[in-house]
């Protein structure tokens, strides 16, 4: 049981990681092409992650195709889209902070097309995320979302979670069928073959071969570790543990994000995002509840 623990904790360092990664990455590539590098790794990863653990990787029925096409069109083509493009100009301590809405979003998408019941609990902590996430966002001055004065980095990040959500309501009928191993090894697959058009049109052959060590380090390190291992030890907490348990460890993402961001990046976090970001997790920690 403690080794569940120690595997869960080292997942969400891993995961806090890939922010500082990917802003490294987004300086030598662009989005589509930084995406595309990271699934296709992550992809041959996962398949052999698969293999290992399950033994096969089953073929999934044709009804669940579109489904499957769906899942890599949201939670990989949209969402490292919008992750790599924001990384752009958000640092990284940030962007953690406003993708740590992702469960609060879930909450809601899930009442909203699933009639889940939202109790007072989840009621205040989605109030008290979103509060935390205008004060993230807006720099500690929420008067500027009222006056629209919002970054575009800033809105390619709540695209994140916007796709995220959509993924997770969409996993739900895949997941029914499919091994969470096998679902995700097919929407990383499909994610990847979406990206590779518009990462060629965007200059895919140029990037490679510029690329440094350290941008080819990042790209192993998002594919395999914060992909691959990070999602098999994730599921493997999930069993060992249940998702209450299990779940309430994603709050650590961020805090791990702002320090390695600190270390790594020279980021240095200021009050608001402290304030904002306290908000953010006690709010999830309700809305989880």
């Amino acid at each position: 049981m403690l080794m569940t623990y120690l595997k869960l904790l080292i997942t969400m360092l891993l995961w806090g990681g890939t922010f500082i990664a990917g802003r490294l990455v987004v300086q030598d590539m662009g989005a589509f092409a930084a995406a595309f590098c990271r699934f296709a790794i992550a992809s041959l990863a996962l398949l052999g992650l698969t293999y290992a653990v399950e033994g096969t990787l089953p073929r999934p029925p044709r009804r669940l195709w579109l489904s499957i096409a769906l899942l890599g069109l949201t939670g990989i083509f949209a969402y490292n889209v919008f992750f790599f493009s924001g990384l752009k100009t958000v640092e990284a301590g940030r962007a953690a902070l406003i993708i740590a809405l992702n469960p609060v979003a879930i909450a809601l998408g899930a009442a909203v097309f699933f009639k889940d019941p939202l109790s007072r609990t989840k009621l205040l902590g989605i109030g008290l995320s979103l509060l935390g996430a205008a004060v993230v966002i807006s720099d500690g001055n929420p008067i500027k979302l009222l006056r629209g004065d919002v970054g575009l980095g800033e809105l390619y990040m709540l695209g994140c979670v916007i796709s995220w959500m959509s993924y997770t309501l969409l996993g739900k009928a895949v997941m029914a069928e499919l091994s969470p191993f096998a679902a995700t090894t097919y929407a990383c697959g499909t994610g990847a073959l979406l990206l590779l058009g518009p990462a060629i049109a965007e200059g895919l052959g140029a990037a490679i071969a510029r690329a440094t060590a350290t941008t080819w380090g990042s790209l192993i390190y998002l594919g395999v570790l914060g992909s691959a291992v990070g999602f098999s030890w994730y599921y493997d907490g999930l069993r060992q543990l249940g998702p209450a348990r299990a779940g309430v460890f994603i709050n650590l993402v961020p805090v791990f994000a702002i320090a390695l961001a600190a270390l790594f990046l020279q980021e240095t976090p200021t009050s608001s995002l402290l304030l904002g970001g306290s908000l953010v997790i006690a709010g999830v920690v309700l809305t989880n509840r």
